[in-house]
């Protein structure tokens, strides 16, 4: 069973909670892709929705699905958001932005009434940290906005390298939204909300990777033998 059998098989639990009028917003990344794809199959048998992606990747992919979009200035509520996670935890606390989607994505996040997680289940954790945090910063002052993130992850009470995210020419990757990404490889975060206020208190951090409070569920695929099993988390 590989990982992208585990992946579409919990896109398609996914896709099982739209239903006909939903406003969706759409994910970023190779399990979001498995999603877009099984979406498209039901829009192409006639299921009425309309979506907001979080990325211009997405937008690309869902267009070649044939699935209707919008934005949030014109849906500015939406019903549902299906994204993958980098990792999780049983608080249903998740580390996202590996993609460089993170500010978009918690954005949609944020304007939705429920989000459900779709994730291979070896992204289910004890502890995040494991994955390195993503975040993300304007690059007006960099060098300076780079030490002050330093000095709140260890006030934070963590430790570990970061590296600004290199696109791969090598020149510093750029987001959709036009900043840097600096990635925290930290191991182990014991305590996220200290340091998701940690960060957000430094002039130049745009946004950062942790999404806290935002899941309401998580659909978790594992192989058994031969066959896929999903388990959920949560209240999708």
């Amino acid at each position: 069973m590989s990982g992208p059998d585990l992946r579409r098989a919990a896109a398609a639990r996914a896709v099982d909670l739209v239903t006909d009028g939903m406003r969706l917003g759409i994910g970023t990344g190779s399990t979001a892709n498995a999603f877009i794809q099984l979406l498209g199959a039901r829009v192409r048998d006639g299921l009425d929705v309309i979506g907001v992606p979080t990325s211009e990747a997405t937008r690309t992919a869902c267009e070649a699905e044939g699935i209707r979009l919008t934005s949030l200035e014109e849906c500015p509520e939406l019903d549902l958001t299906v994204d993958g996670a980098d990792e999780l935890d049983s608080q249903l606390r998740l580390i996202k932005g590996g993609g460089g989607a993170l500010l978009r994505e918690k954005i949609v996040a944020h304007a939705s009434r429920r989000m459900v997680v779709i994730a291979d289940a070896a992204k289910h954790v004890q502890t995040l940290g494991a994955f390195p945090l993503p975040i993300e910063v304007n690059l007006f002052g960099f060098g300076a906005t780079f030490k002050a993130v330093q000095r709140a992850v260890e006030a934070a009470g963590c430790s570990g390298e970061l590296a600004l995210r290199k696109a791969s020419g090598g020149q510093p990757y750029v987001t959709d939204g036009g900043h840097a990404i600096v990635d925290a490889r930290l191991q182990a975060i014991h305590d996220p909300e200290t340091l998701s206020a940690a960060l957000w208190a430094v002039p130049g951090v745009v946004e950062h990777g942790l999404f806290l409070g935002l899941a309401t569920a998580a659909i978790l695929a594992e192989a058994r033998g031969d066959e896929a099993v999903v388990t959920v988390l949560g209240s999708p």
